[in-house]
């Protein structure tokens, strides 16, 4: 690293983006990745898109319990 860095051009929020949206990564672990995997080729389906719609069915059944 240099000892000092020359700011005296640089833009406040050059590259902000207030809309911007995010995705953050899920790493799942091997056993479970596994066998989402295969469930998802069985159903003809992403393993992302399956994951969804496993957790949005958990969310429903946790919201009509409380």
């Amino acid at each position: 690293m240099k000892e000092n860095y020359d700011f005296s051009k640089a833009e406040r929020g050059k590259f902000y983006n207030p809309t911007g949206v995010f995705h953050l990564p899920i790493y799942l672990e091997s056993d479970v990745n596994a066998y989402m995997q295969q469930v998802a080729q069985e159903k003809g389906l992403d393993v992302q898109q399956l994951v969804n719609q496993w957790l949005r069915h958990n969310i429903q059944l946790l919201q009509s319990v409380s």
